[in-house]
């Protein structure tokens, strides 16, 4: 009896699950009044819930590692690129200040 699952990662994983579990979260801040704080668990929820439905709905283990992963990649694209987008921002106005 194997304790941990061979789990194989393929272009669904990164290319497609975690930009897909973006998208929903965006979505579903956009259409529901779900607090800023709580917008990290519902990425990380709807990726659990996208690994144990569907990419690994025969085995559980995989599956909740797999949901962390998509979830936690998802916050983490997110804050990146939002952090990266301010960061330009402030640049672009500091150059203008100085002209």
């Amino acid at each position: 009896m194997e304790v941990f699952p061979v789990i194989h990662t393929n272009v669904w994983d990164g290319v497609l699950a975690v930009p897909l579990v973006l998208l929903l979260t965006q979505i579903i801040k956009w259409i529901t009044p779900v607090p800023k704080a709580l917008i990290p668990s519902v990425a990380l929820l709807l990726g659990l819930l996208l690994s144990i439905l569907y990419s690994h709905r025969h085995h559980l283990i995989a599956g909740v590692f797999m949901g962390f992963f998509y979830g936690y990649a998802a916050i983490g694209s997110y804050s990146s690129s939002k952090n990266s987008w301010h960061a330009f921002k402030e640049k672009l106005r500091k150059k203008e200040h100085f002209r």
